[in-house]
């Protein structure tokens, strides 16, 4: 194809962008692009094709421009898709070569697989996903063991079928991961019993569910018939039984806190999701009474910086309301919004604990 308009040759302004065609600087991307006028071809300044002469080479600031000065797309590099979009597709393909391996891939294999370079296959995954590849499959196989072990004969054939390599590896991970020792999941989880009830707080209603070993959920909300389906759906295996002593003491501290009548509590808790849910949710509870943070910041904390919108999911996927304070993350412009409580909730939580703080100032 003729080049329909040529623009100056290289000259020394542009050799910053010369240096980074020359050196395939991945840090370009999306900045530019350049076309060479002896071929008619515009490509990205990582692509891998033979380095043409500088006298040859002209600069663009996106495809566009090359388009409209009669430059075609190189078909090696494909100019033309954004990096946002092709990175997308990258990671996706990744993550299924994670899918569908039998058990925890070595990092080596799975760069190779994506023509990179060990460590920056380990970071661009990350900066992706906010989980290292390591913490993904084990993500995965946890989901895969979830589904084989009610469908298995036996705990060692479910273990052996979602790629575990041997039974001390097994025991050692597997109930931490499904919240209760295998051979409990495979029964459907008779042994845990949850004690639960529904108490008028400062926001309404307060559901508190407790285990043997912690508090395992707390919703906020006004239809105490709602709240306990709700509650029933999440543990649906689990027997439902009557509050004790232990479980009423428990439930005091609780309520005091949601209302206010105390400061932070140091109770045990009884909560299992994802790996990166669990991340974030250790995450909030650095966060002090008083402060916030924006989900970008939290996203940053946790590893993730590029992962906002996977944070904002694990906030609103938090089990325990107030205790593990969600309602601490705010919008980047300090907009308060998004509460699996209610905005209003949120917004009373907040000013609620920057009275107290002030109160606390003036008293010093």
């Amino acid at each position: 194809m003729p080049v329909k308009r040529l623009l100056p040759p290289l000259t020394g302004d542009q050799d910053a962008r010369w240096h980074a065609v020359k050196t395939r600087d991945p840090r370009a991307e999306g900045l530019f692009v350049y076309g060479v006028t002896t071929t008619g071809i515009y490509c990205r300044p990582t692509c891998t094709a033979k380095l043409p002469k500088p006298a040859n080479v002209r600069f663009f600031a996106s495809p566009r421009l090359a388009q409209q000065a009669g430059f075609r797309g190189c078909k090696r590099c494909r100019p033309e898709v954004s990096p946002k979009t092709e990175n997308a597709q990258r990671v996706a393909e990744w993550c299924r070569l994670l899918e569908a391996s039998d058990g925890i891939t070595t990092l080596g294999v799975l760069a190779k697989k994506a023509k990179l370079s060990p460590s920056h296959f380990q970071r661009s995954f990350k900066a992706a996903t906010g989980l290292s590849p390591r913490a993904y499959a084990a993500a995965q196989r946890t989901l895969r063991l979830r589904e084989a072990l009610p469908k298995s004969g036996s705990v060692t054939d479910a273990m052996f079928e979602v790629g575990y390599g041997s039974s001390g590896r097994f025991y050692e991970t597997a109930g931490a991961a499904l919240g209760m020792p295998p051979q409990v999941y495979l029964k459907g989880g008779p042994g845990r019993d949850i004690q639960f009830a529904t108490f008028p707080c400062a926001f309404g209603l307060a559901l508190v569910a407790a285990t043997a070993i912690g508090v395992c959920a707390i919703f906020l909300g006004e239809n105490p018939d709602a709240m306990e389906a709700d509650l029933r759906r999440r543990f649906s295996k689990a027997r439902f039984v009557p509050g004790d002593e232990a479980y009423r003491k428990r439930v005091a501290e609780v309520i005091q806190a949601i209302d206010g009548k105390r400061g932070s509590i140091d109770l045990p808790l009884d909560i299992v999701g994802t790996v990166f849910q669990e991340r974030v949710w250790r995450a909030l509870l650095k966060i002090p009474p008083g402060s916030t943070t924006s989900y970008g910041a939290l996203a940053a904390s946790v590893g993730a910086p590029k992962s906002y919108r996977a944070v904002a999911q694990a906030c609103g996927a938090n089990p325990v309301a107030v205790l593990i304070p969600c309602h601490r993350v705010v919008k980047n412009d300090g907009d308060i919004s998004g509460y699996r409580w209610g905005v209003e909730r949120k917004r009373k939580l907040l000013a609620r604990e920057a009275r107290a703080i002030r109160k606390g100032s003036e008293k010093r």
